[in-house]
C-alpha cells in the first residue's frame, strides 16, 4: 500500500458533512491537505471521483497508510485511534457509551431530519432525494416530515442542555461537533432555534467561541 506524508480531506466547503470532518480534524490539531469536490455542478458524480470514490459522497479521507475512508464514522474512529488526544469520543467506558448513543441520536434525530426536508423539498435536489451514485426521486410528505422532526429535535436538545455544558460526556465531544453542524444546517430549510430554546442558544453561542467552528 502505497504510504502518504499526511492525511488528504476531500472535501466540499459549503456541504455538512465535511464541515464534520473539518472540525474534527481542527480540533485534534491534525494537519492535512484537502482536496475541493463542488457538489453544487455534480463533481461527486463524474468518473474521475468515482474512481476515487465509488459512493460519490463527502468527506473522503485518504490516511497516511493509503486508506481511503468514506463517512464520517470511519473518519472519526481512525482519528480518534490515530491521533488520541483530547479525547472527542469518551474516556472511560461508560463515557464512550454515552458519547455513542447521543451521536446516534443527533444524526438520527436531527441530521437525518433536515437531510430529509431539504432533499424533499429543494428544487435543486430534484432526483437527489438521496445521496450517492444512485438517483431518486422528492418525496413531498418526506420533505413536510423531516421539518417536524427538526424542530422536535431541537426541543430535545434543549431539554438535554439543561444544566450542561455539552451534550454527551464531561467535556467537549464529537457530539457537540455534529450538533452544531445540525442546527446551522437547520437553515437551509428556514429553520432555527428561537427565543423558546434558551439553553440551545447558549450552548450554540458558547461553541461559536471554538476556534475550530470557523474552519
Amino acid at each position: 500500500m502505497t504510504t502518504f506524508p499526511r492525511p488528504l480531506l476531500y472535501d466540499c466547503a459549503t456541504a455538512p458533512s465535511p464541515r464534520r470532518a473539518r472540525i474534527l480534524l481542527a480540533e485534534k490539531g491534525v494537519a492535512h491537505d484537502t482536496v475541493q469536490v463542488d457538489l453544487r455542478n455534480g463533481e461527486q458524480l463524474t468518473e474521475a471521483y468515482r474512481q476515487i470514490n465509488p459512493l460519490c459522497t463527502v468527506p473522503a479521507l485518504r490516511t497516511e497508510e493509503g486508506a481511503l475512508l468514506t463517512d464520517n464514522a470511519a473518519i472519526a474512529a481512525y482519528v480518534e485511534a490515530h491521533y488520541p488526544a483530547p479525547p472527542l469520543l469518551g474516556r472511560t467506558p461508560l463515557e464512550k457509551a454515552e458519547i455513542a448513543s447521543w451521536q446516534w441520536r443527533v444524526e438520527f434525530d436531527g441530521l437525518m431530519a433536515v437531510a430529509e426536508a431539504f432533499r424533499n423539498t429543494s428544487p435543486a435536489m430534484a432526483g437527489r432525494a438521496l445521496p450517492g451514485p444512485v438517483h431518486h426521486a422528492q418525496i413531498p410528505a418526506l420533505g413536510e416530515r423531516g421539518l417536524l422532526r427538526v424542530q422536535q429535535f431541537f426541543e430535545q436538545l434543549n431539554a438535554r442542555l439543561r444544566g450542561r455544558d455539552f451534550i454527551a460526556g464531561e467535556g467537549f465531544s464529537i457530539v457537540d461537533i455534529t450538533a452544531v453542524v445540525v442546527v446551522d444546517f437547520a437553515r437551509v430549510v428556514k429553520l432555527k432555534p428561537g427565543d423558546n430554546l434558551p439553553e440551545l442558544l447558549r450552548w450554540r453561542a458558547a461553541m461559536a467561541q471554538r476556534p475550530s467552528m470557523s474552519v
